[in-house]
């Protein structure tokens, strides 16, 4: 019978997957859009809301020239998608930026890269999941209540899903995705219809309010300042478009057509449904503050809804079942837009882990396939974040898109370098041309890219952008510590032309705390390893148990040196430790194997009525060279009801073919100590 914790993973997590089904998780394009540009495509819930708060800065009056702000950032989609096509093509191997970086800037670019990347990717999860608690928040009001709680329990489930494996969280994302999609696209639709074809004058619950500028007298400066600031903060619409170029090995073949097809499908929905929104907005008079004391005359009990409730209440009429439909399906795809970062940082994770600047362990994958140790990681750092900022995204959105642009920037400078590597080999007219539209594409790209950046660090950094770029440089400095870390041990591992030269003695040391079956049985096989010379050892600790130890042992006449420590200060590590070493050092060939008896103990409340020093010993004299350390395990009667296949599923759930046999357990040499065996009470 499965233990409980077993059951609840195969249920939270499914049956685990061999690796020979790992062809059967790739994605049709039609499941990797939701997967992969969910984030891209829900910040259409959030972007129009930061262009205007930060417009209403400067008053209503500012408000007429966000179509003109979104504009601009639809001509830096365009450009970014237009560059990505091309890594898609060149790099089908799923290293994204940092990939490209790597190869065409060098590692420590690369390295960069990385650390920009892995911070963007925690940020949304946390602005994205943040974000769909506010627009649920707006038609329910129990969740703007507890918003951190819902928060955390959205991310929770999100990992869960992704745990389960990429198929089947792709298809639990696709339906409210395109739900998302034909939801949003309709309401603006029908919106403009109404406003320009019908001749309808549709205004916003708050096209009635007056609003006041916290800035009465901006200078041109001040203002321009406003400008690239709004500019910025509806860059963030951009976050999420990197995710495909890291996530071509996850497309099924052909891997960077489909990958380019759905970046493109990606851009053109992003950008129709961002400027429709803000549009609408606009010819509806829709306005939104940043701080809700820039409203006039108000109602006493007014709450500032988003900008999509908002346009959902004037498109369908307030109290429709549409306008609930619209604020369900914007909290659903912001909740379910961080699938992005769960699918893209656990990939890079992997990435960085298998060349070494990661723990090796984010590149092994879970029971489903999937990187869990990558997903557990993401999902506990967005908490954090959530946690720590109270799930605002006003707040969150100033850290945000900081790490996307670093990328952007550093990526097209890397795809410039390598069209102009190979230029210079390649001899075919047909693909020359092709190369130099490509590298025109990645130069504008890079230029415009990276404009962006400079006027985000400028316009964000003491507002929370700071944080991120510190974030980003604490992981560049950790990656080379890794990476170093790694390269020493590989260094220190590496076979040597000299061959082992074998030890001149073995000198065995078996240690006793009282003269029963457990001592008897590791005398016995100490003996049949025939070492050089044998010592049994014990602590004297106190005078009448060590007196009744050598009386037994004399009794029995063991054909072995019984040896007494004395500790006057009644330690037992230390006494032993230096007489390990005192036997080793008449010379340096010289090997000492320390036999240890356990008890083996088969019920988890045994493990606390035994000392635990023996456990102790083990562990320090591990360190010591030249040094063996041998457990010889006792079964205990309680050990023998143990269900065996139980305890196996709790080492590993992976499935095992056949009944489980009990063999009679051997003396092992072990380097760490065995966690089914409980240490017998150590020699006094």
């Amino acid at each position: 019978m499965a233990s409980s914790t077993s059951l609840a993973k195969r249920l939270l997590l499914g049956r685990p997957f061999r690796s020979d089904k790992l062809a059967h998780t790739l994605l049709p394009k039609r499941i990797a859009l939701p997967v992969f540009a969910s984030d891209a495509l829900s910040s259409v819930a959030y972007a129009p809301d930061e262009i205007l708060l930060t417009l209403s800065i400067a008053g209503a009056t500012a408000f007429t020239i966000s179509p003109w702000i979104t504009l601009a950032v639809a001509v830096v989609m365009v450009t970014v998608v237009a560059s990505y096509r091309q890594n898609v093509h060149a790099y089908p191997s799923g290293g994204g930026d940092y990939e490209v970086a790597t190869v065409n800037l060098g590692p420590r670019f690369g390295v960069a890269v990385a650390s920009a990347l892995l911070v963007d990717y925690i940020l949304t999860v946390a602005v994205s999941v943040s974000a769909g608690v506010s627009n649920l928040g707006s038609v329910v009001p129990f969740v703007a209540e507890h918003k951190i709680g819902i928060a955390i329990a959205a991310v929770a489930i999100l990992t869960a899903l992704n745990l389960r494996g990429l198929r089947e969280s792709g298809t639990a994302f696709a339906i409210p995705t395109y739900a998302f999609i034909i939801v949003i696209v309709g309401m603006i639709v029908t919106g403009l219809v109404r406003v320009f074809v019908l001749g309808q004058d549709l205004r916003a619950p708050s096209a009635g309010l007056v609003i006041s500028a916290e800035e009465h007298h901006l200078t041109s400066f001040a203002f321009v300042f406003l400008m690239l600031r709004t500019f910025s903060s509806g860059c963030a619409a951009l976050t999420g478009v990197e995710a495909i170029s890291n996530g071509v090995p996850a497309f099924k073949p052909p891997k960077s057509k489909n990958a380019a097809t759905t970046l493109l499908l990606l851009g053109s929905l992003a950008i129709t449904m961002l400027v429709g929104m803000v549009l609408l907005a606009r010819v509806t008079h829709l306005q939104f503050v940043e701080d809700a004391s820039q409203i006039i005359g108000g109602p006493p009990d007014y709450v500032q809804k988003t900008v999509t409730a908002q346009l959902g209440e004037t498109v369908f009429g307030q109290g429709s079942a549409l306008v609930y439909l619209v604020g369900a399906v914007t909290a659903l795809i912001l909740f379910l837009a961080a699938n992005t970062a769960f699918n893209g940082f656990p990939v890079l994770g992997s990435i960085l882990a298998q060349d070494r600047y990661l723990p090796r362990q984010l590149h092994t994958r879970g029971d489903r396939l999937a990187f869990s140790n990558g997903i557990l990681f993401l999902a506990v750092a967005a908490i954090v974040l959530i946690v720590a900022f109270d799930a605002q995204v006003t707040r969150l959105i100033q850290l945000y898109i900081v790490g996307v642009f670093v990328s952007f920037t550093l990526s097209q400078a890397g795809m410039i370098r390598h069209w102009n590597r190979l230029l210079r080999t390649q001899r075919d007219p047909l693909k020359r041309r092709q190369m130099y539209r490509s590298r025109t594409i990645n130069t504008v790209g890079m230029a415009l890219t990276g404009a962006v950046l400079v006027v985000v660090l400028i316009t964000k950094f003491l507002l929370g952008a700071w944080i991120a770029i510190a974030a980003m440089i604490f992981i560049y400095l950790l990656m080379l510590g890794i990476r170093k870390h790694y390269t020493r041990v590989a260094e220190e591992l590496e076979p040597t032309e000299e061959r082992f030269v074998l030890p001149s003695r073995n000198h065995a040391v078996v240690l006793v705390s009282k003269v029963h079956q457990p001592t008897l049985r590791a005398l016995a096989y100490a003996q049949a390893t025939r070492p050089d010379s044998l010592t049994a050892v014990t602590v004297n600790v106190d005078d009448k148990d060590t007196r009744k130890i050598q009386a037994e042992w004399e009794r029995r006449q063991i054909p072995v040196q019984l040896t007494v420590v004395d500790s006057p200060y009644r330690e037992i590590s230390r006494p032993i430790i230096d007489f390990v070493k005192g036997v080793r050092r008449g010379s340096p060939r010289d090997v000492v194997t320390v036999f240890v008896p356990e008890y083996v103990v088969g019920r988890w409340w045994e493990n606390l009525l035994h000392n635990q020093s023996a456990l102790r010993i083990k562990a320090r004299l591990l360190f010591e060279p030249g040094v063996m350390v041998t457990s010889v395990p006792w079964q205990l009667r309680s050990s023998q009801d143990r269900d065996l296949d139980r305890y196996d599923r709790g080492l590993s759930s992976a499935p095992r073919r056949g009944p489980r046999t009990r063999l009679p357990a051997p003396a092992t040499t072990t380097a760490t100590p065995d966690p089914a065996a409980e240490p017998e009470e150590s020699p006094k």
